[in-house]
């Protein structure tokens, strides 16, 4: 397994776990010029555990039950990869938040809001 470069671990980039197009392009319209959405369905798409470390942070659907079990996802991430990216959850009622809280995601908010999540998470981590 080849080591990442500097250059791709400066890259300022974010997981966007859904399969909705209008939530991909809301955030999309307020992500600056230099950080790049990842939209995906499945953390496979991203990657092996090393690769999702190449990510500043994951924003998860938490209304994407259809698609993936959010509640698997961030089990997933956090106990068998073990990965300390953090987790921002969008939507979910009290009960799913609550699981996902029990699964050591770290913020949640409306699926609305997710122009602010995605503003105020670039400046947070926009370091490099």
């Amino acid at each position: 397994m080849p080591e990442p470069t500097i250059e791709e671990r400066l890259q300022k980039r974010y997981i966007l776990m859904t399969t909705d197009d209008t939530l991909v392009e809301a955030a999309r319209a307020v992500t600056p010029e230099d950080w790049q959405p990842v939209p995906v369905s499945d953390l496979e798409q991203v990657g092996e555990w090393n690769d999702i470390l190449l990510h500043r942070f994951l924003i998860l659907d938490a209304d994407e039950a259809a698609a993936f079990d959010p509640v698997e996802t961030v089990r997933l991430l956090r106990r068998e990869y073990m990965v300390n990216v953090p987790v921002i959850a969008l939507g979910g009622d009290r009960g799913l938040q609550d699981e996902l809280k029990m699964e050591r995601a770290d913020r949640f908010f409306e699926r609305d809001q997710v122009g602010e999540v995605v503003s105020a998470f670039t400046g947070q981590y926009d370091w490099g």
